[in-house]
């Protein structure tokens, strides 16, 4: 494995992503760990979907800008400077929102790296458990 120095700009954007997705994970050829940085324009999500994860830990440090995360219980906006940690099994829906003023730029990593993300749903009875 070595060493990898990587200036994410260089990186070509994921495909099929809401947002401009750079994986630092897949230039460094990581086995364990998911890493990206995401920039997310005013109305776009950080992920395909709102989903959970059933073994990753999931960090996001946010670079720039704030950060919405939608779950079932709460919301929360996560600013620069400030890290949001999702434990296994915890639906998120990271987004910026359509009105907001400046892009968000995200690092996130995760663990284990193939533990892909689920859909979650609410119920449409508001249980959502």
């Amino acid at each position: 494995m070595g060493y990898h120095h990587i200036d994410p700009d260089e990186l070509a954007p994921s495909p099929d992503h809401p947002c401009d997705r750079r994986s630092l994970a897949e230039a460094a050829d990581l086995a364990q760990l998911a890493a990206a940085v995401y920039d997310l324009a005013p109305g776009e999500d950080l992920a395909t979907t709102y989903h959970y994860h059933d073994q990753r830990e999931e960090l996001f440090y946010v670079l720039a800008g704030d950060l919405h995360v939608e779950t079932p219980d709460e919301a929360f906006v996560i600013g620069a400077d400030e890290t949001f940690v999702v434990e296994p099994e915890q639906p998120i829906r990271p987004y910026n929102p359509a009105d907001a003023d400046e892009p968000v730029r995200v690092l996130g990593v995760g663990a284990p790296k193939f533990d892909i993300g689920q859909p979650y749903e609410p119920d449409a009875d508001g249980d959502d458990t």
